[in-house]
This record gives C-alpha cells, structure tokens and sequence, in this order.
C-alpha cells in the first residue's frame, strides 16, 4: 500500500452489504472515502431499493472483475400481487391493478418450480443494459420503450418462503444476467394477475460466502479502531477456481514485460505468483505450457 496525491492505492475485494435507498455507485464512492483509495470499481450493480452483497474491487483487484461477471447469485425477494410498477418495483407508480388469486401455498410452489432451469427473459426497460449508448433507464424515464433482445437464463433454485396474501417471499438462486424484478412479473403472470418488487436483497455472488459481507456501520468502525485492512479479501479471491501457477526470477522478469513464459502448467486460465508467493497477475497457458499474459499487476 503507498500512498500517493489522490489516496492510497490499496488492493484487496470487499464485500459490501449495501444498504437501502443508496445507489450502487453512492456505496462504492462512500466504501471508497472510508478507505481513502485512490482506485475502486463494483461488479454486478444492485438497484438503489435493494440490499445486499455488492462485490467492490480495489486497486489491481480491478482487473479481476470483468472475469467475476459470469458469477452466479442468490437472492431474497418479495413480491406484492396484484399491482403493477412502471418500474417492475417500489421505485415506480402503480400503473395496474388487479385481483388477487385466492391460491393455496402449494399452488405458488408450482408455479415457481414452473420458472426452474433454461428459458428466455426480456430485460426490463429500467435497466442499466444500454441502447445506442444510452442506459435503457434513462429512456424509460422519458417514456420511451425500445426493443430488447431475450437472453438465456438460468433458474437453479426457486424456494417458497411464505404466500401472506397479497405478499410473496422467495430466495432464487439464478445465473448472470436474471433480472429479479421481471422474474417475480412473470411469475404473478403465471397466477393470472400481476405484480412487482416491494424488497430484494443479494444473498451472495459466487464465490463469495455471504457471512463475508460488512456493511457500512462495520467499515466505519473499522476504519475508526485503524483495521479496516482486515476487511479486505485478497486480490485473487474471485477466481479460486483459476490454477495456481509460480514463477522463477526470470520467467517473472519476462511476464512482467508482457512476454510469454514457458511453464509446465496445465491448459486453461491462471493465476500468476511471484518466487515469494506474490500474486503478480493473471494469464492463460495454453496446449504447449506457453504462459500468456493477460492482466500483469503493479507492484507498489
């Protein structure tokens, strides 16, 4: 860690409980002055009414996030039956009502279990996804509706937790890229009625253990009793499937460099360690052992 004009330059993952009615950008830069860090991203954004882990990469931990993406994610959520967002949740006006399905708990397991495994989901207009370089939310907020392409998904877990009419609460466990809030209108579609989000909160992002997250309070203490460095998880900590791989003196002068290494690795991507058990960057090793170099960090 050095400390240069525009703050520290720090290195690590923290996983961020975020709270509600804060933006995913407002927790990152509030996470980013209680650190003083010079550098930090988030992977995976949370809508400003949700709660949740919300990965945030500091320093050359950053170059790791575009490879978290493909992460899959756990969530709780409730829906409110009967009424309709222009949002798809809390944040918008009610634009449609209609009755409430008098069904039995056991009907609301099968139709969740209907929404399991492949399918294909539109993307909500109040999204981040952008259409000619413009986020769709923003011209949603203009009342402007564009033509969204459907993209697979994947539903591996859909769990009742309790129908209290008009109420619904149930965890998913889903791949990149599902959008919860279109998941629960689809699913109140399926009761012949409709619905939106009234909570949602991000259980976990693979590979993270959710009793990892810190909030807030946590950091600010933290960073009060001069610890907050004991928050951080390592650079690496988002790829632990990648192989692990070491190099000798001249082989980190080359990779360094830029430069491919021969290795004895096995095909496939790799995380790269210095003679003293430094992570120094990320690479693929290809059929031959030939180590190429995709992300080399700075030594600071």
């Amino acid at each position: 860690m050095s400390r240069r004009k525009n703050g520290l330059n720090i290195h690590g993952i923290l996983l961020l409980d975020k709270p509600a009615g804060m933006s995913s950008n407002q927790a990152l830069q509030k996470a980013r002055r209680l650190f003083n860090a010079r550098k930090a991203g988030h992977t995976g954004s949370l809508d400003p009414f949700a709660t949740g882990m919300l990965p945030i990469c500091f320093g050359e931990a950053s170059k790791t996030a575009a490879f978290m993406l493909d992460a899959g994610k756990s969530y709780r959520a409730t829906a409110k039956v009967g009424e309709t967002s222009s949002t798809g949740d809390i944040e918008g006006e009610i634009i449609q009502a209609l009755p409430v399905p008098d069904v039995s708990a056991e009907k609301i397991r099968k139709t969740l279990s209907s929404f399991l495994g492949r399918s294909a989901q539109i993307p909500p207009m109040y999204s981040a996804l952008k259409h000619q370089g413009q986020p769709l939310y923003r011209l949603a907020r203009k009342g402007v509706t564009v033509e969204r392409k459907s993209r697979e998904i994947v539903i591996e877990r859909l769990e009742l937790l309790g129908w209290e009419p008009p109420q619904v609460t149930f965890e998913a466990d889903v791949s990149k890229g599902t959008y919860i809030r279109t998941l629960a209108e689809d699913f109140c579609k399926a009761l012949e009625s409709c619905g939106h989000l009234i909570s949602l909160r991000r259980l976990s992002v693979e590979p993270f253990d959710a009793d990892a997250m810190v909030t807030l309070e946590d950091l600010e203490q933290a960073v009060e009793q001069g610890r907050e460095q004991e928050l951080l998880l390592p650079i690496d900590a988002g790829i632990p499937h990648w192989s692990k791989i070491s190099l000798d003196e001249s082989g980190l002068e080359r990779f360094g460099h830029g430069n491919a290494v021969a290795t004895d690795g096995s095909p496939g991507r790799a995380r790269v360690f210095s003679p003293a058990g430094q992570i120094v960057g990320l690479g693929i090793i290809d059929e031959t052992g030939l180590l190429q170099p995709k992300r080399v960090f700075v030594a600071e």
